[in-house]
């Protein structure tokens, strides 16, 4: 059975969304860089907790472009295969079902820009 490579695959879909959004709403989208950078680097938190925080969110919240976005994230901050598989685990507990589906996503798309090596 292939796996499918979730991360590369919604980002490839969605990155040129977001640029012709960039056009069409530069100072929303500036503000919303702005905010992002500020609140995704190390304060009482590292950065690597809070890209898992907010990959835990995305499965939340059930959205593809996030967990790809935070996938990566995660990946680049160091998290390894297992943190983002006991987080998981957590999301799956407080939302049922659904994060059954989206969890999936989510750690595919963390080994896709993690090299897909099981840490």
């Amino acid at each position: 059975m292939e796996l499918h490579i979730y991360g590369t695959e919604v980002m490839n879909d969605i990155v040129p969304l977001v640029h012709d959004f960039r056009h069409a709403a530069p100072d929303v989208m500036r503000a919303f860089a702005d905010l992002h950078g500020a609140t995704m680097k190390a304060g009482a938190l590292d950065t690597k907790t809070k890209e898992l925080i907010a990959l835990a969110i995305s499965v939340s919240k059930q959205c593809d472009g996030c967990i790809a976005s935070h996938a990566k994230g995660a990946a680049k901050a160091g998290a390894t295969d297992a943190e983002v598989a006991d987080m998981l685990g957590v999301v799956v507990l407080m939302n049922g079902g659904p994060a059954t589906v989206y969890g999936p996503r989510a750690l595919s798309a963390f080994r896709d820009f993690a090299g897909g090596v099981a840490t």
